[in-house]
């Protein structure tokens, strides 16, 4: 976060404790470290928060792409399935019309049975 080395933190000791004093310069410095201390924990919070929303952006993302395949899928088997069918059922109902016309054309040929 910040580029400071240990000459610095040296002479921002030895300004402390000249401006602060000796005798609040520990209850300052325990008082900062807790400062330091909810801040980097706030900070950390902030980037777990935004990590989650990252994340879920991207399983949303995801989740929309699986939905779009699926229905491509449905979509092709749904034509498949149609064009199977046509394919079976044509040639069925014309086998059945050409049935029908056979028994009706059988039927009209036989001589009709007198009535006793």
């Amino acid at each position: 976060m910040f580029d400071i080395g240990f000459s610095e933190l040296m002479v921002i000791g030895i300004v402390a404790l000249l401006v602060i004093g000796p005798e609040k310069l520990p209850k300052v410095a325990r008082t900062l470290g807790h400062l330091l201390g909810r801040a980097q924990r706030y900070v950390n919070d902030v980037k777990s928060d935004i990590n989650r929303e990252i994340q879920l952006d991207e399983l949303k993302k995801l989740q929309t792409q699986v939905t779009d395949s699926a229905r491509e899928m449905e979509t092709s088997v749904r034509k498949e399935f149609e064009g199977a069918r046509s394919a079976v059922e044509t040639p069925a109902l014309s086998a059945v019309d050409e049935l029908n016309a056979a028994a009706k054309q059988i039927s009209s040929d036989m001589p009709a049975k007198p009535v006793a």
